[in-house]
């Protein structure tokens, strides 16, 4: 029955396909993220301030904190949504029509002349003939006689060093490690073979040592170890003072105080002051 087969289609297969939607940049992009101002800061955020609060404050990267679950807030503000970045290239070549009507054929820039560089050698030779010696003389003569080299003469001079056919370029390859020997501890069974055959060479250096007799003493050791005796001269007393002891005996026993002025007398010759009893003389 043709009634049935046609009421046995799908009636949406006839129907127009929409076409797709186009959207644009702005629709599909986020908008940029713009600094914080305070009109965007609500209780409770980590950028919430006591006391004057300014929208510079939250335009200064070391003053603004990142929100928990948020990326940290840029205090650079970003043109609008009509601001294209990138660089634009002006078309100056005037498209196809432009370059198949005509060519543009850029003319070469002349090249300045390359200064050559002077030839003292030559110069300082020519001097020396002429019989100039003095500063001003060879100044003046370069004056007169400038002498230029030119490059072309130099790289002829120049020949290229002389290589060995079978000669091999780069570094050299490091040597495989002996896994081998480290497994065996092969190093440690050197070193201890090495320090065996060290003390073996010191005992017999120490068994073939010849025992030397006394050594004589001469000039300059007698004159270090001699020690210049000291001259002590009695203090000065008034006559009517020579009989009196002393009052104030800071000594617990005699020996103390003879043992005392003993060493003071040793060192009496290495130190300063009138009594010698200041610093010592010598570092």
């Amino acid at each position: 029955m043709p009634e049935a087969e046609s009421s046995g289609k799908d009636p949406t297969r006839w129907k127009k396909k929409k076409k797709p939607v186009r959207r644009t940049v702005s629709q599909i992009c986020p908008p940029p993220r713009r600094p914080l101002t305070v009109a965007d800061i609500r209780p409770g955020m980590e950028n919430q301030r006591l006391g004057v609060v300014r929208d510079s404050m939250f335009q200064n990267p070391l003053i603004v904190k990142a929100e928990l679950g948020k990326p940290r807030e840029r205090s650079c503000s970003l043109p609008g949504i009509d601001f294209n970045y990138g660089l634009y290239i002006r078309g100056l070549d005037g498209g196809v029509p432009e370059a198949i009507g005509h060519w543009n054929v850029y003319k070469q820039q002349p090249t300045c002349p390359q200064e050559l560089t002077r030839s003292y050698i030559a110069m300082n030779r020519g001097a020396v003939k002429a019989g100039l010696v003095t500063a001003r003389e060879n100044i003046l003569y370069r004056r007169l006689n400038d002498i230029r080299i030119s490059d072309q003469d130099d790289r002829r001079l120049k020949e290229p060093p002389a290589i060995p056919p079978n000669m091999t370029f780069g570094i050299r390859a490091r040597p495989s490690t002996p896994f081998f020997d480290l497994l065996q501890h092969r190093y440690q069974q050197l070193w201890v073979q090495e320090q065996r055959a060290a003390q073996k060479a010191i005992k017999l250096e120490k068994k073939q040592k010849v025992v030397l007799g006394k050594y004589c003493e001469t000039r300059g050791s007698l004159l270090r170890k001699h020690k210049p005796p000291v001259m002590l001269d009695t203090l000065w007393r008034m006559p009517h003072f020579q009989k009196v002891g002393p009052q104030l005996d800071t000594f617990s026993t005699e020996a103390d105080r003879q043992r005392a002025f003993k060493a003071h007398r040793e060192e009496h010759a290495v130190r300063q002051g009138t009594l010698r009893m200041g610093n010592y003389t010598h570092p």
